[in-house]
């Protein structure tokens, strides 16, 4: 682990910081020990917004690939510095530990540095709906019925993660807008869009077991926010390709947030080397094959998607 935030650097993020704030907010997959982690535009959304309640929802850290190679820039560990600094701070942080992070698992019902780790949890907003917040993984038949499959996937994955960047290092000499491959196969794949749609009907339809009116979840990359047979499915996206997050306001109001023009904007500031991977400038795609341009939300982030 590189050292921790000096007080005068703690001082300084603290003042930078806007302070946006909501009531809830849901961020997974963020992948801490991966080079395709947009780590510093993460940091800036952390430093931009405050919330009373935080919930991780899994994926927070890839223990995966960091048993296969260790990498673990100051940036990322900025990252953890900064939640545990919410903490301190009054914020709430529930970790929710999905199949990268699997190994936190096994330390369900501690708190570490104030931070609370359990299986799954039921949230209510503050009009009075239950959505579960789970990760999503149990809900994959491959992590389920072929976790070898699943490694050789997150091998494949990695891989068409570093020729994106290389390409779009590539485009932005020549001139060229961000391009995102591994977005495109997804969306262009027959069997990923089915797998993507099978995955969300398999979870909405768990939370409707449940008798809770909505479910927020991650796992698959892939920011939404939709009705499913009466439940409210809502993935919060990722923070390697999407870079989004779910809010909820203060009347309980969901948005689903795109941060990937912010991302834009910083990695013109810092330079791609530093952040390892070219950040998407338009907004996620969401809705299926369709996608909905960044409109200006509150305190001008950028929103995705809204539901009453």
């Amino acid at each position: 682990m590189q050292a921790a935030l000096t007080p005068d650097a703690a001082a300084a993020e603290d003042a930078a910081s806007n302070g946006q704030h909501f009531r809830t907010i849901w961020i997974s997959d963020i992948h801490l020990g991966t080079p395709g982690c947009q780590a510093e535009a993460l940091l800036e959304f952390l430093r931009t917004t405050e919330c009373d309640t935080l919930f991780l929802v899994g994926d927070i850290i890839d223990g995966w690939q960091l048993r296969r190679n260790w990498y673990w820039p100051q940036a990322h560990n900025d990252v953890v510095q900064k939640l545990l600094r919410k903490v301190r701070k009054g914020t709430r942080v529930i970790f929710v530990p999905g199949n990268h992070d699997e190994f936190a698992r096994k330390y369900l019902g501690h708190s570490f540095g104030g931070v609370e780790v359990a299986h799954e949890w039921i949230h209510e907003t503050a009009d009075g709906r239950k959505l579960w917040i789970t990760h999503g993984d149990l809900f994959d038949g491959v992590i389920q019925c072929a976790k070898w499959l699943a490694y050789v996937g997150d091998w494949a994955y990695e891989l068409t993660l570093k020729l994106n960047s290389q390409l779009n290092r590539l485009r932005g000499r020549l001139g060229l807008p961000y391009w995102s491959l591994s977005k495109y196969l997804k969306l262009k794949v027959k069997r990923a869009v089915s797998y993507v749609s099978d995955f969300e009907v398999a979870v909405a339809r768990e939370a409707r077991k449940r008798g809770v009116q909505g479910v927020v979840c991650g796992h698959i990359h892939h920011a939404e926010m939709r009705m499913i047979d009466g439940v409210l499915y809502c993935n919060d996206g990722d923070w390697v390709e999407s870079l989004s997050a779910l809010v909820e306001h203060a009347d309980g109001q969901l948005e689903l947030l795109d941060w990937s023009g912010h991302a834009r904007q910083l990695l013109t500031a810092v330079g791609p080397a530093s952040s390892g991977l070219a950040p998407q400038p338009g907004a996620v795609a969401v809705g299926g094959l369709g996608g909905v341009g960044g409109m200006p939300g509150s305190a001008g982030l950028p929103v995705m998607r809204q539901m009453p």
